[in-house]
């Protein structure tokens, strides 16, 4: 009984119809120029294409860049190449399918955002588990990055809940921002996968992926605190 009564009530929330998308805060260095662009590309996407495909679309070019990352151990040129084209092609897929949606008033705000970035939680995790799986990176700074990219979206949408804000930027850098970088280190990788830091020699990813930690936790930190005060505030009792 108590099953029923809960499937019931989920029903019911999901057609609630109060609900309200939260406001979008993008406020990195390329938005202005990627807003642009997907403006026209979603004028001029065929009338076949669907948000969906855009969305499958970027999810095939996450696993596809994961996969390649595995055997990189073997071709790493090759392997390297077909990931920096699988990031970009995670981009058009990822980036567009919102904006065609809302090109052709064609919203589906609670579906949209759990399916994107549930996607993403897959994607990232497609793509660490493919680093470390190729030897580029050490299972256990691999592991170190997944959880504080976790940490981060789990924040991120409990304050989109909470508040009715959804960041998709920090200090100016989006997931844009970080694909180009990937790529950039992808390319770096190809000739010289090991780099040298206080006379020792370390794998470049990992010396990357601890500075990507490093970062990620002083947001974190400093999310969670202006979070927690701006609850706190709108709730004082």
């Amino acid at each position: 009984m108590n099953t029923i009564v809960a499937n019931s009530v989920s029903y019911e929330a999901v057609l609630n119809p109060e609900f309200k998308s939260a406001a979008r805060q993008q406020t990195s260095l390329l938005a202005p120029l990627e807003r642009v662009c997907l403006n026209w590309l979603a004028r001029n996407m065929p009338p076949w294409v669907k948000p969906d495909h855009l969305t499958l679309l970027g999810f095939a070019a996450m696993l596809v860049a994961g996969a390649s990352y595995a055997c990189a151990s073997s071709w790493p040129v090759a392997a390297l190449l077909v990931v920096n084209l699988c990031l970009a092609i995670n981009w058009f897929g990822d980036s567009l399918d919102g904006t065609l949606a809302r090109a052709r008033n064609k919203q589906r705000p609670r579906y949209g955002f759990y399916v994107d970035h549930i996607i993403d939680a897959f994607g990232i995790l497609f793509i660490i588990c493919g680093l470390a799986l190729s030897g580029l990176m050490s299972w256990n700074i691999a592991l170190g990055v997944l959880v504080i990219y976790f940490m981060l979206s789990i924040d991120v949408y409990l304050a989109t809940y909470t508040i009715g804000t959804f960041r998709i930027s920090f200090y100016k850098f989006s997931p844009t921002e970080l694909r180009i970088l990937l790529a950039i280190g992808n390319l770096r990788a190809m000739s010289h996968p090991t780099t040298r830091v206080f006379g020792d020699q370390h794998l470049f990813f990992d010396v990357g992926a601890v500075v990507a930690i490093a970062l990620m936790a002083v947001v974190l930190v400093v999310s969670v605190t202006r979070n927690t005060v701006t609850l706190y505030r709108a709730e004082k009792v």
